[in-house]
């Protein structure tokens, strides 16, 4: 590929796996596996990570001489802070699954054979709440995030608005006095 050709590659790349992060529902990865640089950082594009112990995790990029390109030293820095994401992204390094759980970047982490079931359970679980909340809550804490705390309490005051004249919240509040599940139809 010439250097033109590589940075309309990369241009591509990021705006595909950006695309993933604006989904308004929840998104889930389920690492099944190794992910390294790209793998990787489609996962970080995701609202929940469920990663594999025995895997190998990591942004290598600089060990070729470039960086990651489809937005992970923005997500990493985001998701486990800015010297940690430096400390990972400077010296490529490759860690375990335990430490990317414990260093923020998996939600959950699982023998690999459990990986897949783990975020299933974990999507049904999201699934039987409200829909329209669920939505809500996403947008708030994203949009939130990119903002100071007194317009992201603005912005939760609006969301949460969103969701007082939905059939899904009268059901929830009429479900949880007859004590029984609630059926939510998204709207």
């Amino acid at each position: 590929m010439t250097e033109k050709e590589v940075v309309a590659a990369v241009h591509n790349i990021q705006s595909v796996v950006h695309l993933v992060s604006t989904i308004p529902q929840p998104t889930i990865a389920a690492v099944n596996g190794s992910a390294l640089g790209g793998g990787l950082e489609l996962a970080l594009a995701t609202d929940i990570r469920v990663g594999a112990i025995e895997g190998t995790y990591g942004l290598p990029e600089t060990s070729l001489a470039i960086i990651p390109g489809a937005g992970g030293t923005q997500r990493l820095a985001k998701l486990i802070g800015p010297g940690k994401a430096k400390q990972l992204i400077f010296s490529a390094a490759r860690i375990s699954g335990q430490e990317a759980f414990d260093i923020g970047i998996f939600e959950e982490c699982v023998p690999l054979q459990d990986v897949v079931q783990t975020a299933k359970e974990l999507a049904f679980t999201i699934a039987n709440n409200g829909p329209l909340a669920t939505k809500m809550a996403k947008q708030a804490i994203d949009l939130g995030l990119l903002n100071d705390l007194e317009t992201g309490l603005a912005i939760e005051r609006a969301s949460y608005e969103k969701t007082i004249p939905t059939a899904d919240r009268k059901e929830g509040l009429l479900a949880f006095k007859e004590k029984r599940t609630p059926s939510y139809i998204g709207k």
